[in-house]
């Protein structure tokens, strides 16, 4: 059994400036292991931060290594099995050992269960199916498709003995700045939603899982609750963007918390920002946007020149950021709208937006769920 192909769009620039698909089919990045299924593939990787944005090279076949470039970082989707007669035992615990930016003291075989292993980055992990445990050093958490973890440098592993699974991976460096201790600094508060929060119509609570190592060599879980900050637009009825995190740095820094930071839609010089948005059927407002709405709700959200709003732009909502954006569409259908084309999309792809006129269109009855994670570039 081969990986499970799963397509990507890459977007890109013609001649005249114009947004459009540069590729669109299967990412070519796969890897697989000796256990057939098992494996991980790339969607992009990237060498410097803030990553370029143009290039005519696919950086999902670029060398790759773990957790990710010095200097850089990656998205992939890792391919993991559930447990079967045939499965290797698990490994026994072991002190810890570095390699390289990796740290690991065993406890797992590799085929549905991995080693416990500390990296040094921050990673946006998200569930794209199956089921999935995390451990910690203080407890174990079973994530669903559509949970998101925030692993801050910690300790963990992964458990897919139940039945296997897809997760995605957004990967970048962090600073350990006590070393390969890579404890938590500082003493922001971590943020939890207001008892009187109240979500869309439609709308469902983002999970958002942080961990991190408050002590030396131990895993700490912070958070395990939904998304405290949730921005609406009155214009669209049912619409709903959960921010999760921000990096307002490279290498990112390992703190409790991020989201008292002002970054919404555009992540600060050299950093990031992970959202995810949730985008009603467009004919529950059609028709009744213009100018104004718009500019409402992107000065809202802090980015007011994002807005690339036109009488005659082919949707409302167009926007052109300096940024590398990894949309992953998590439920229903939605279509990503372009200057020259329209590519429909389902759960489970990916676009790879690499700083062009875009907007996002829900043409189905139901909410479509995309998550967007936005990284500075240039």
């Amino acid at each position: 059994m081969a990986l499970t192909p799963i397509r990507r769009i890459v977007t890109g620039n013609d001649a005249r400036g114009r947004s459009k698909v540069v590729w669109d089919g299967p990412s070519p990045g796969t890897h697989e292991t000796n256990f057939k299924g098992r494996g991980h593939t790339d969607f992009w990787v990237w060498r410097e931060t803030p990553p370029l944005l143009t290039g005519e090279e696919d950086a999902a076949l670029w060398p790759d290594e773990f957790p990710g470039p010095v200097g850089g970082g990656h998205l992939r989707v890792v391919h993991w099995l559930a447990k079967t007669e045939q499965s290797p035992s698990n490994e026994p615990y072991k002190e810890p050992e570095q390699h390289g930016r990796t740290w690991d003291r065993g406890g797992g075989n590799h085929y549905n269960r991995s080693y416990m292993h500390k990296t040094q980055s921050v990673d946006y992990g998200i569930m794209l199916s199956g089921e999935r445990v995390m451990e910690l050093d203080d407890c174990q958490l079973t994530l669903k498709p559509g949970d998101i973890v925030i692993d801050v440098g910690a300790w963990h592993l992964w458990d897919s003995s139940k039945m296997g699974c897809m997760m995605a991976f957004d990967m970048f460096s962090a600073e350990f700045v006590d070393g390969p201790a890579g404890t938590v600094q500082g003493n922001d508060k971590p943020m939890r939603p207001p008892a009187d929060l109240k979500l869309p119509p439609g709308v469902k609570p983002q999970r958002r899982i942080v961990a991190l190592d408050r002590e030396a060599g131990k895993s700490s879980l912070v958070l395990d609750a939904p998304s405290p900050d949730v921005r609406t637009d009155a214009a669209r009825p049912g619409f709903a963007l959960q921010r999760m995190w921000v990096v307002d740095r490279f290498p990112a820094k390992i703190v409790y918390e991020t989201l008292h930071l002002p970054h919404v839609l555009e992540p600060p010089r050299n950093g990031s920002v992970l959202n995810v948005v949730t985008f009603p059927p467009d004919e529950a407002w059609k028709g009744k946007v213009g100018a104004r709405e718009v500019a409402a709700y992107f000065q809202a959200i802090g980015s007011p020149r994002a807005s690339a709003y036109s009488p005659s732009a082919p949707h409302p909502y167009m926007q052109k950021t300096r940024t590398l954006d990894f949309g992953i569409v998590l439920e229903g259908e939605i279509v990503l709208v372009l200057d020259t084309q329209e590519v429909p999309l389902k759960a489970g792809e990916f676009v790879i937006n690499r700083g062009t006129n875009h907007a996002w269109s829900n043409r189905s009855n139901k909410p479509a769920v995309v998550a967007i994670a936005s990284h500075d570039a240039r």
